[in-house]
């Protein structure tokens, strides 16, 4: 088979950036690598001093770094600050310096290619009782008949073996090449172990033109390959369940008293092999003289009624009660803060712990008045499958 140019270049870039996992794999420093989404560009941060650990996070006042925060709000978040900072292109390796992006010449490789895995920080999955889903979802329906919640949304969990060690890295590229409308990131800190994933949500955004930016995401069902985007059709099930993520968004807004925002939306959008219903929000901090607004809308969506329910208390407490796992990272949120005068935060989904021979995968389904046990069930396979198609390809 014919190897193209961007093949060739997409494996320059790999190899720059496994020779420089493999040199910095000794010092065990915490780090971050990912690539943003209909980019080509992959970061990788280091933190020499390891993650500082935070009650809340100051987008605004905070120095370059990539910010992890677990899915329960009153968890510790964790920060690593950008002591070293790469760019790599598809040509080059690049360090960020005090005068900006300079090309960084690669380090000489006398061994042949190294193993970055050993750069990891490996935890072992935790046990977890055998669940049942469905009745789990049985539950939130009832909840929500007997006027108790609007909206849960339950997750659970699967622990998957390999007979032989894993190269996450490699598959972070995978994930990078198969999904392109995804955050893609490998991250791993002593504190968290190692996480890998390709999230479609973002959850706040704030760029260097005073622009603030967050998304409404839910309603899910597989894409077949040719369909029209314009043309799916979805359930009052679905279309009712975006809808109250939108307006749970709207009402952070009126807390604060923010009226001058632009909604757009909702529209069919495809993650990988999936399809969600989308609405974007937005809003010229500047305009309305609210420079943080970044921190202040972060701290009112999470968690979202995306990954947890309607009301927020009361959703938290049925999880707590029922759920009967952990979600650690799972729900939460991370991504780059400050790096280049522009911070993306996304909700963690489609994401996994790793170690070297096991993976823990999450996934979790919004359920309303209207939802099919067995349905949400399935769609919780749907979700997992964007990784697993990944690892087993």
């Amino acid at each position: 088979m014919k190897v193209t140019e961007v093949q060739q270049r997409q494996y320059h870039q790999q190899r720059m950036i496994t020779q420089v996992l493999g040199q910095l794999s000794q010092d065990r420093n915490s780090f971050s690598m990912w690539r943003m989404p209909h980019t080509q560009d992959v970061f990788l941060l280091v933190s020499e001093t390891g993650p500082r650990q935070l009650a809340t996070l100051d987008v605004e006042s905070a120095r370059p770094g990539f910010a992890i925060a677990p899915f329960l709000p009153h968890q510790p978040k964790y920060f690593l600050e950008a002591d070293y900072l790469y760019r790599f292109t598809r040509e080059e390796l690049q360090v960020k310096g005090q005068l900006g992006w300079e090309k960084k010449d690669m380090p000489t490789d006398e061994e042949g290619e190294p193993t970055s895995t050993m750069f990891l920080h490996f935890h072992k999955p935790h046990p977890h009782p055998r669940e049942d889903y469905p009745a789990l979802v049985a539950a939130g329906v009832e909840q929500i008949k007997s006027g108790n919640l609007e909206k849960v949304v339950p997750a659970r969990k699967q622990v998957i073996h390999f007979s032989a060690p894993q190269d996450w890295p490699a598959v972070f590229f995978r994930l990078a090449e198969r999904y392109p409308h995804a955050l893609v990131t490998l991250c791993s800190t002593p504190e968290t172990g190692t996480w890998v994933g390709a999230t479609p949500e973002l959850l706040i955004r704030q760029d260097g033109n005073d622009q603030f930016k967050t998304v409404a995401l839910a309603g899910t069902k597989p894409f077949d390959a040719g369909t029209d985007l314009k043309t799916v059709a979805w359930t009052q099930k679905e279309i009712e369940e975006q809808a109250m993520v939108g307006r749970y968004i709207i009402n952070c807004f009126k807390k604060i008293r923010v009226r001058e925002f632009d909604e757009h939306g909702p529209r069919t959008v495809q993650a990988g092999n999936l399809l969600h219903l989308k609405t974007e929000f937005t809003v010229d901090t500047r305009a309305i003289n609210f420079p943080q607004l970044a921190s202040v809308m972060l701290n009112l969506l999470h968690p979202t009624s995306a990954v947890c329910g309607m009301p927020l208390t009361e959703a938290l407490h049925f999880l707590a009660e029922r759920e009967g796992m952990n979600r650690e990272l799972y729900g939460g949120y991370w991504g780059p803060v400050n790096i280049d005068s522009e911070t993306n935060l996304f909700v963690n989904l489609r994401c996994m712990k790793v170690s070297e021979k096991s993976a823990t995968l999450f996934a979790g389904a919004g359920v309303t008045r209207d939802s099919n046990p067995e349905a949400e069930w399935k769609e919780t396979v749907w979700k997992m499958n964007t990784l697993l198609n990944v690892i087993q390809s």
